[in-house]
């Protein structure tokens, strides 16, 4: 019998993971299935352009995956008996139940409404393609001098705003951050920040807390009212409650808690990998939810499982650590903004327009290195070991 590899969702982290696997291992010791609601692999970090009306390019996963031996499953995972080794799916036939003998949980995060009344009633989000594009529909019905309010002054909420700014210059366009407005970044960043959005005539409301959201407008914690026909809530993400219902360990978040090959510290055979995973970064801290961090998170999880399967002792270390902060600011303006290997801003960055192209490219290559998970011939390892022997050593 083979050895069951299964992956649950296809964003950055598990498409990554999946593909890594697949070059890495043999195909006669095992079968890998990705677990995936959507067809295509959708590119989270440029839902954006998706929401302002951009057209994305589509990549089906059956396309991605040609020729890798990895079978891809239209599902939607409904639950994982860890101590079963079991997932419950259902799909366009209803309910089934699949088994593993090593389990890749990748299934991201989602928006988080924090409790704010009205949120989940009346707000938008850009945390996938079904919310994205819901949120493309409205913007386009909306006429000249329609006011938009995006909250959350993250990375999200800054390419969020000026993104619809830039392609919608007709309407009343602002930004509630809770804190300055890219208060992280180092000076000469905050100051292009602040240019670019006097550039597209972005209204920013600084220090402050959303406490409520109806149809047409948003009140702050101090009782202020700021006008909005549509409000685009980016302040935070959650991570779906899937693993916390389990009885593989979970921190506050809800997040499965790893070592630092990104192996569950309490289930062996599970791996968590992506804003699913609670890993630590350099200094201790945390690894935040992003594509920067769910890239690495894969190519560790992948190399950590093949090192165990065909025995070898040593294995290999990713660069779990931070390089820039990529930020869009529309179309034709961004900043790269260097870091620490903890995520703390350098002096050194790129604005303008080679930030654009910068962003670009790294988007660009993202994408491409998941279309093509073996760009190369590779010898793939052997499984050498019995069945038995496998699960002593994956345990």
């Amino acid at each position: 019998m083979k050895h069951r590899i299964v992956v649950l969702g296809a964003g950055y982290a598990g498409a990554i993971a999946a593909g890594r696997l697949a070059s890495r291992l043999h195909p006669d010791d095992i079968e890998i299935t990705v677990v995936n609601a959507d067809a295509d692999f959708v590119e989270r970090v440029r839902m954006h352009q998706l929401a302002s009306g951009q057209h994305l390019r589509r990549r089906a996963l059956s396309d991605v995956y040609a020729g890798t031996g990895v079978e891809v499953r239209l599902a939607r995972v409904t639950a994982v008996d860890a101590d079963r080794k079991t997932v419950a799916l259902v799909d366009e036939h209803g309910a089934d139940e699949i088994a593993y003998d090593t389990l890749v949980y990748a299934l991201g995060s989602t928006a988080a409404d924090h409790g704010v009344p009205g949120v989940a009633e009346h707000a938008y989000d850009i945390a996938g393609r079904p919310s994205a594009l819901r949120l493309r529909d409205r913007l386009a019905h909306l006429a000249a001098g329609a006011t938009v309010l995006v909250v959350g002054g993250g990375l999200t909420g800054l390419e969020a705003v000026t993104e619809i700014a830039e392609a919608r210059p007709d309407l009343e366009v602002a930004i509630a951050a809770r804190g300055g407005l890219g208060d992280w970044l180092n000076d000469k960043a905050q100051q292009h920040l602040h240019g670019v959005f006097r550039r597209l005539g972005i209204t920013v409301h600084e220090h402050t807390d959303i406490a409520k959201v109806d149809a047409t407008q948003a009140v702050t914690g101090g009782g202020r009212v700021i006008p909005a026909q549509v409000t685009v809530w980016t302040a935070g993400f959650a991570v779906h409650p899937i693993a916390a219902a389990t009885t593989i360990e979970v921190a506050a978040t809800g997040q499965i808690v790893v070592d630092a090959t990104m192996r569950s510290v309490s289930h062996p055979d599970v791996y968590a990998v992506g804003d699913a995973g609670l890993a630590e970064g350099p200094g201790g801290k945390p690894l935040r939810m992003s594509c920067a961090s769910g890239s690495p998170m894969a190519w560790q999880a992948a190399d950590a499982i093949a090192a165990r399967l065909t025995g070898r002792t040593r294995i290999p270390k990713a660069p779990l650590r931070y390089f820039n902060q990529c930020i869009s600011l529309g179309r034709r303006d961004g900043i790269i903004q260097f870091v620490t290997a903890d995520d703390r801003a350098k002096p050194s960055l790129i604005t303008g327009r080679l930030a654009a192209r910068y962003k670009e490219f790294v988007c660009t290559g993202a994408a491409w290195g998941i279309s093509h998970p073996m760009p190369y011939p590779v010898r793939r390892r052997r499984i050498t070991e019995t069945r038995s022997e496998i699960r002593t050593a994956t345990s």
